[in-house]
């Protein structure tokens, strides 16, 4: 009877299983297409598969709910799986190389430390003082992208201490891991390497050598000048904010689960607690979309369903941990309504961050009663360019008063001529740099000199800083729109769009051609680079100001026991709308009735409550206790 009752269990838990045999039969083909060969320094991601990915049996990287959170499987669709394969980065490497062709060499082994590690730095622990994008084609561990071994082989000496892809990796077959005491002989079985406890993965230091890029300046003629550019710095964002002291930038990126969690499939391991799931995603939502939609020509071993899991989750980050707006009424005159739009950056380091393409701008409109627009800033043509930015750069606003006026929060580089440009090389300082310091961010501390605010932001008494307290992580913006003397109902929008690949920074590269180039554009100008919302709030403003047609005598209106209730002398009461004395809409109710009530969860406070019947209109102000 035991005996039949666990075949009998063992058979409803396979008829339960979180994936069918197709899908099981499926992951297997693209296990085996990962790379498993081993160079002087490294072995492939196909060497950690067989007991990191998916489990056939559902034993191993099975969370609580179920899911299989395998760690290869949430790897292999990211930006980081895919580094060397990303046709906007190879397309940009050629562009810097068309412009500086005597720095090829330099170029090409810089930008593969970090996009290629397992490739470049083999080649550099066999005496090579440089690595090519060309060899990197022909190389199938180069291709792995950031790999497996690309974190957990690296060495804990002077972390944090590296930029610019100058990184250092134990060379005695170790993989580190957050586990004390970790079960060898199976890794050491199946791999040859030896899994050993290394506090430094937990470590946001493991991020600094790609993640703080340091470049030297090159002038118009392509003469080095001697000057450097920091291109980005995201890790010294972190370091210069409140975080560094709470959190660290697995704690967003690797999200912990409780688990426990068996880690290796194929061997009775010691299930583990507060499991790192190797989510891995940034905020670049537009580029998963496009290496999707291109994978097979790519060479991308993942599936849709993989690529569509990073995608939720990157755009989960991006809605729901990156930022928070909120748009107020501050006063209306007949003249003009006057706006605040308060945000506050939620992320470890500056938003955007990374590389300076990015932008997060506002769009924010205000339409009449009948819906019409009044006022526009932020909108977008039809090729996703903001409508009314200027040739050159648009300024940093504390008040906006213009629609030809957006705020944009973004990097503008320049070159030793001052000129505005994109290529990284040429760079020698940034003339514009408002993008959202994170909480805790001051001038003071001592990694501002590689993560200044740059451009009008810097006298911007509302631009993280409040009163004389820095450190706020936000943006205090002005919108003063003009009436005209229009007096009715007005509906206020602010969006904040985040846009990783924008059509004016395509522009200077797009002016050149080379096989690289030409298939990202092919592949860009067929996919529209549509931004993606972060966050918005709205509220509707009642004619609070117009003269009451409704006499208090016509209509008694008061507050009873969770209720509004109203009492007409002399006509029906068409709608009710009920504001917040800050302008926000509560909701709006059509009794069509002498008599009525309407029915809100109200705290105590005053709101104002607009009247309609026929063509009169009125307002009163309510006091709930």
């Amino acid at each position: 009877m035991f005996a039949l009752m666990q075949w009998s269990e063992v058979a409803a838990e396979a008829a339960d299983s979180f994936h069918s045999e197709e899908e099981i039969r499926w992951f297997r083909y693209l296990n085996r297409s990962l790379p498993s060969a081993s160079n002087a320094l490294f072995s492939g991601s196909g060497a950690c598969v067989q007991c990191h990915g998916s489990d056939p049996d559902q034993i191993a990287s099975i969370g609580s709910n179920g899911a299989d959170i395998n760690v290869v499987d949430d790897w292999r669709a990211t930006m980081m799986a895919n580094s060397s394969k990303d046709p906007f980065w190879r397309a940009k490497i050629s562009h810097e190389v068309i412009a500086n062709p005597q720095l090829q060499a330099e170029i090409e082994t810089t930008c593969t430390s970090c996009h290629a590690p397992l490739g470049h730095f083999a080649s550099m622990f066999q005496g090579q003082q440089h690595y090519s994008i060309q060899e990197m084609m022909d190389d199938s561990l180069a291709l792995d992208g950031v790999s497996c071994v690309s974190c957990h082989q690296m060495s804990p000496e002077n972390l944090g201490d590296f930029f610019s892809g100058n990184l250092s990796f134990d060379t005695s077959l170790v993989a580190y891991g957050p586990y004390i005491s970790p079960l060898a002989s199976p890794m050491i079985e199946s791999s040859g390497y030896t899994p050993v406890y290394g506090q430094h993965i937990n470590t946001s230091e493991l991020c600094a050598g790609c993640h703080t890029l340091i470049t030297e300046s090159v002038d118009i003629n392509g003469n080095l000048t001697g000057n450097y550019f920091v291109e980005q710095a995201t890790y010294h964002e972190w370091l210069n904010s409140i975080y560094n002291d709470e959190s660290s930038c697995q704690s967003c990126h690797l999200p912990r689960i409780e688990g426990p969690v068996q880690i290796a499939a194929g061997y009775d391991t010691e299930p583990r607690a507060h499991f790192g799931m190797h989510h891995l995603v940034g905020g670049n939502t537009y580029m998963l979309e496009l290496m999707k939609e291109h994978k097979a020509d790519l060479g991308i071993e993942a599936t849709i369903g993989q690529f569509d899991s990073v995608f939720a989750r990157t755009t989960r980050l991006l809605q729901q941990q990156t930022l928070e707006l909120e748009l107020s009424l501050e006063s209306r005159d007949s003249d003009t309504a006057y706006f605040k739009v308060a945000l506050r950056n939620l992320a470890g380091h500056k938003f955007p961050t990374g590389y300076p393409s990015r932008i997060s701008f506002i769009q924010f409109t205000v339409k009449d009663g009948n819906g019409d627009t009044l006022f526009a800033s932020g909108l977008l043509d039809e090729m996703q360019r903001i409508v009314g930015r200027d040739e050159e750069f648009e300024p940093h606003y504390d008040v906006i008063r213009h629609p030809d006026e957006v705020q944009i929060y973004e990097m503008v580089m320049a070159d030793t001529e001052g000129t505005v440009t994109t290529l990284l090389n040429r760079a020698l300082t940034s003339v514009k740099d408002n993008r959202l310091p994170p909480i805790g961010f001051t001038n003071f501390h001592e990694s501002y000199d590689t993560t200044q605010i740059r451009g009008a932001a810097v006298d911007d008494p509302n631009f993280n800083i409040f009163g004389k307290q820095q450190g706020t992580g936000g943006d205090e913006l002005y919108y003063h729109v003009p009436l005209q003397g229009y007096s009715g109902e007005l509906t206020a929008t602010a969006t904040m769009f985040f846009q990783p690949l924008p059509p004016r920074w395509m522009d200077e590269m797009f002016s050149e051609s080379s096989e690289e180039i030409d298939y990202f554009e092919g592949l860009y100008n067929n996919q529209s680079p549509v931004p993606v919302v972060i966050v918005s709030d709205s509220l509707v403003d009642g004619p609070t100001a117009m003269e009451e047609v409704i006499s208090p005598d016509d209509v008694h209106i008061y507050y009873q026991l969770g209720q509004v209730h109203f009492i007409s002398a002399n006509y029906p009461v068409e709608r009710i709308q009920l504001f917040r004395v800050n302008g926000q809409l509560i909701g709006t109710w059509k009794p069509n009735a002498l008599s009525g009530s309407i029915t809100h969860h109200f705290e105590s406070g005053i709101y104002i409550v607009v009247l309609q019947g026929g063509e009169k209109t009125g307002v009163r102000k309510l006091m709930v206790y």
